[in-house]
This record gives C-alpha cells, structure tokens and sequence, in this order.
C-alpha cells in the first residue's frame, strides 16, 4: 500500500468517524419545570437565586429589582458615594 493510499484511507476512515458521531446528537427540549425561553423573565419561578422580596409573576418587583441590581453594577454611581 503506497503511502498516498494510506493518507486516502486514513481520511475516508476519519470521515466516516465524524460522520457516525453526528448521528449522535441528543433531543434538546425542555425538561419538565424548566422557563420556556419565550416566556417573559418576569414570569419566572422563584427559586434559590431569586432576591428576597420577590414574587413570582410581579412585573413591577422584577423590574424594580432589575433597576436596583443595575445601579449596584453602575461604576459612575458606585464612585460618587
């Protein structure tokens, strides 16, 4: 077997390797309890990250802490105090 026929066969094994691999791919659907990602945040359940305070489906808290959270991260604000 010359060398370029080894080359040849070494690609066509790879490719066929690769090929077997992508017939590998898992369903990729929500589990049972987890956020629809087309739901508003908002509607989220409240779980261990959630800030007490909080209540599930309350849009105006969930903005509110939203707003807070982001004046904490805000360098210009943090400076001025």
């Amino acid at each position: 077997m010359s060398r370029r026929a080894g080359f040849r066969a070494g690609g066509l094994a790879l490719t066929m390797l690769l090929g077997l691999a992508a017939c590998g791919d898992r369903p990729q659907e929500l589990a049972a309890g987890q956020k629809r990602p087309d739901a508003p945040s908002w509607q989220g359940e409240a779980s261990g990250f959630a800030v007490p305070g909080w209540q599930a489906n309350d849009r105006a808290s969930w903005e509110q802490q939203i707003r807070t959270r982001n004046q904490r991260q805000n360098e210009y604000a943090r400076i001025a105090q």
